[in-house]
């Protein structure tokens, strides 16, 4: 398939739990809004979520998948890994239960140190978000054996069942939500609705565990409880997931440096992050994923048949369609990002002013937006030679410029420095990753595709003006009836459309030669 196709294939099913989630956010901005109960959800949420992409995702699934596909054999007798798969559950089971229950025994402590400032100040939160942090803590352990699950189905080349289990649990926390509308009050019923929220994650953690395991037994694969026994393919798949962990414990460090400086702010500013990430989130899941994942095994094979020229046309055209798409996006978020907060989720507990705050929020993160995706773009390159070490240490490079520039920005202009920071931190990335490609010869950008960068920064800058002109006129009409906001964002989307479309064309960077190339098969 060519890269625009696997990257409309991929970006699409993501979309789809991304619509989930979004649904989900609005419902939590109107629900909880940018109060203490809303704060402690978030932190409660981000808590068993920080430990599940460091140890379950990434580090197992990379480690698990090799080691289970060595163990299938090629007549169907899949004895051999069936036992292989027992062994780690064995293993893995009692890690997660012990892990969980100190992490439960711990929580009062955890919840204050990273609590938001005046979080405490009403009787009772501070319970209540220690509660919370203890109830989800088990989806920890829901989702490492989920993850077992799903990696078992992937190399049985069932790939659905795993695709569509996220979007139980966005079913389960809006239900929870729909719940908490139909409560009267207001802090009661903030608590009552986080609280449901709460129970309906670590249920939906089950779910999933529950809902992979019927797939997995139609597959005519089963798992069984066995005493723990560390044995060879065990201790192996320990000692494969130790650079994994490490490699994803940059960016999870990161997200305990960010909880870290949240937690010196008022309360709202975790929820504003939240809600303001969820905008920046959609088009860098829906394209950096799916163009991360469409060119990774297309250069390993370009790489192992020696076809440099290939690779690098390849990358080329991943940085250009990445490009193309993400440096409009930003840039309309950029210039009408509180327009769009203020219509989805401004409502009920979620004020305007909370609205304007989350707006100025999408601001900061979008300035790393294409920085962002072109990560995405450029570590298939290191992947792709079985460099894993390379894309850590640059992340970890960025990583002290981003804490130093929290240290810097957060005490004087509060989340936003949260967000600017992130998105320096990311273009720092960027420089160090291109650079060590250009150095090592790996990949360098041609004239052609600098010009053609440059002309889409030209085309987006366009529209960027059009919008500056257009939000100046029609900002009113997003606090006011709803056929305003309506009008509104189709004035947005005409706008936008029509300026850098026509931009693109003028400018050539979309022309029937950009599709052709796009559209090449990749072999």
């Amino acid at each position: 398939m060519s890269l625009l196709k696997n990257v409309g294939t991929i970006g699409g099913l993501t979309a789809v739990s991304r619509v989930f989630g979004f649904v989900r956010d609005i419902l939590i901005a109107r629900v909880l809004g940018a109060t203490a109960m809303g704060d402690a959800w978030q932190l409660a949420f981000m808590l068993p979520n920080l430990f599940r992409r460091l140890f379950a995702e990434g580090a197992f699934a990379s480690a698990f998948v090799p080691l289970f596909n060595r163990r299938m054999k090629e007549d169907g007798d899949m004895s051999e890994a069936e036992s292989f798969a027992t062994n780690v559950l064995s293993v893995l089971l009692p890690i997660l239960i012990v892990f969980g229950g100190i992490a439960m025994l711990v929580m009062p402590w955890v919840v204050e140190f990273f609590a938001p400032e005046g979080l405490g100040d009403v009787p009772g939160n501070l319970e209540v978000a220690v509660f919370l942090a203890r109830v989800t803590f088990p989806y920890l352990m829901f989702m490492s054996l989920a993850t077992l699950v799903a990696a078992v189905l992937n190399s049985l080349s069932r790939f659905a069942a795993a695709a569509a289990a996220p979007v139980i649990l966005n079913i389960c926390l809006i239900a929870a939500l729909a719940y908490g509308l139909t409560l009267e009050g207001d802090l009661e019923a903030r608590r009552t609705t986080a609280m449901a929220m709460a129970w309906a994650l670590s249920l939906s953690g089950l779910l999933q565990v529950v809902w992979l395991g019927v797939f997995m037994r139609r597959a005519g694969f089963s798992l069984s409880l066995a005493f723990p026994s560390i044995t060879p393919g065990v201790k192996e798949l320990g000692v494969l997931m130790v650079p994994a962990i490490f490699g994803a414990g940059v960016y999870q460090i990161s997200r305990f440096i960010d909880l870290f400086f949240l937690s010196t702010l008022p309360v709202g500013s975790y929820t504003y992050l939240q809600m303001a990430d969820r905008w920046n989130q959609l088009p860098l899941g829906i394209i950096g994923i799916a163009l991360g994942t469409a060119i990774l095994p297309a250069l390993s094979r370009y790489l192992s048949r020696e076809q440099d020229d290939e690779a690098s046309r390849l990358q080329s055209n991943a940085i250009e369609l990445a490009m193309l798409l993400t440096v409009p996006c930003a840039v309309a978020l950029f210039f009408t990002g509180t327009a769009f907060v203020r219509v989805f989720m401004a409502g009920q507990a979620f004020t305007q002013e909370d609205a304007g705050v989350t707006g100025t929020v999408v601001q900061g993160l979008v300035l790393g937006l294409p920085a962002y995706v072109l990560v995405k773009v450029l570590t298939p390159n290191f992947f792709a030679r079985k460099d894993t070490r390379t894309p850590v240490v640059t992340a970890a490079i960025s990583l002290v410029a981003t804490v130093g520039l929290n240290i810097v920005l957060v005490p004087r202009i509060g989340v936003v420095g949260l967000a600017i920071a992130g998105a320096v931190g990311a273009w720092c990335n960027i420089a160090l990753l291109g650079g060590i490609l250009h150095t090592k010869g790996f990949y360098r950008m041609t004239p052609r595709l600098i010009g053609r960068v440059f002309r889409i920064a030209l085309a987006a800058g366009a529209m960027g003006a059009a919008l500056w002109f257009l939000m100046r006129e029609i900002d009113p009409w997003f606090v006011g009836t709803i056929g305003e906001k309506a009008a509104g964002i189709a004035a947005i989307l005409a706008v936008s459309a029509v300026t850098y479309g026509l931009g693109a064309i003028v400018l050539g960077v979309l022309d029937k030669g950009t599709v052709q190339r796009l559209m090449r098969r990749q072999s």
